[in-house]
C-alpha cells in the first residue's frame, strides 16, 4: 500500500496537470428521456439531475464533474458515460495513463478542500479553476506530480 506520509507534497495549478472542459446547456424543454445520466450543479445523487438520451460535445466518462455554479465546488467522479450541464466543468488528467479511478478520487478530495473559499457570489469559474493550487505528493522518479497511483 502506498504511504502518503513519506512523500514530499507540492502544490500544483489545476491547469498545469488537468484538462478543463465545459459542459453544454441543455434546457428541460430540449431534454429527451433516456438512460444517460445528465449531470447538473447539484450537491446530491453524484450531481445527476435527470436521465436523458441527448448526447453532445459534453458527453464524457471517467472524469471529474466540478460545479462552478449552483452547489459551487461540489465535485463528483463519473466512471460512466454522462452528459454535463453548462454549470459543470469536466476535469481529466492531462497525462492520460494516470487517468485512473483512484487518482481521480484523490484529486476530488483535494478539490473539495477548496470549497470554503468559493460561494455563489465568488464562483469557481474556469479562470479561477485554472489558477487554483492543489497539493499532490511528488516523487522524483516521475516527471509529473500526479503519479500517485504507484
Amino acid at each position: 500500500m502506498l504511504s502518503l506520509q513519506d512523500r514530499e507534497w507540492k502544490n500544483f495549478f489545476i491547469e498545469d496537470e488537468l484538462t478543463i472542459k465545459s459542459g453544454k446547456r441543455l434546457t428541460k424543454a430540449d431534454m429527451k428521456p433516456g438512460k444517460i445520466p445528465f449531470v447538473g450543479a447539484s450537491d446530491s445523487n453524484n450531481g445527476i439531475t435527470a436521465f436523458v438520451s441527448n448526447e453532445n460535445e459534453s458527453t464524457d466518462q471517467n472524469i471529474l464533474g466540478v460545479n462552478y455554479n449552483g452547489s459551487v465546488v461540489e465535485t463528483f467522479y463519473h466512471p460512466y458515460k454522462a452528459t454535463f450541464s453548462d454549470d459543470v466543468k469536466r476535469l481529466g488528467i492531462k497525462k492520460t495513463d494516470s487517468n485512473d479511478k483512484y487518482t481521480l478520487l484523490f484529486l476530488k478530495q483535494c478539490i473539495l478542500q477548496q470549497k470554503s473559499k468559493y460561494a455563489y457570489g465568488y464562483k469557481f469559474n474556469a479562470e479561477r479553476m485554472k489558477r487554483q493550487k492543489n497539493p499532490s505528493p511528488h516523487h522524483s522518479r516521475w516527471c509529473t506530480r500526479l503519479a500517485i497511483h504507484v
